[in-house]
């Protein structure tokens, strides 16, 4: 099984770089999809949608559904060849944004969902 670098990279217990196993890496590129915004990247300065930028707009029905939109196309841009989106949710709950991101991966395996939120994963 391969291993991949953790992220955010740290020291593991035996003093090495951290690794972890394919899907919690595929889970760790969403997140810097979703929470790196566009312009902090010097030689990709598209990259991510920005997630974060959200923690503190006025939550709405309209807001979810332009995130939903935003969320999508970042995935199918950056995360193509990793992961076939199967669907993106993005529902207002009081006051936070949660993302639920249904997908595989294109190297085979099930259906995975994570959830996150413009503060982190849930």
């Amino acid at each position: 099984m391969p291993l991949f670098l953790d992220f955010p990279l740290h020291i593991d217990g035996r003093g090495r770089t951290a690794e972890t196993a394919e899907d919690d890496h595929i889970r760790d590129m969403i997140f810097q999809v979703l929470f790196t915004n566009p312009g902090e990247r010097v030689n990709r300065p598209d990259f991510g949608c920005g997630l974060k930028q959200f923690v503190f707009a006025p939550n709405s029905d309209a807001l979810a559904a332009a995130t939903q939109f935003l969320v999508q196309g970042a995935l199918q841009r950056w995360l193509d060849p990793v992961i076939s989106v199967e669907s993106v949710q993005v529902e207002a709950v009081d006051s936070q944004l949660r993302v639920a991101i249904t997908y595989s991966k294109r190297s085979g395996g099930g259906s995975r969902r994570d959830v996150f939120t413009p503060t982190g994963v849930v």
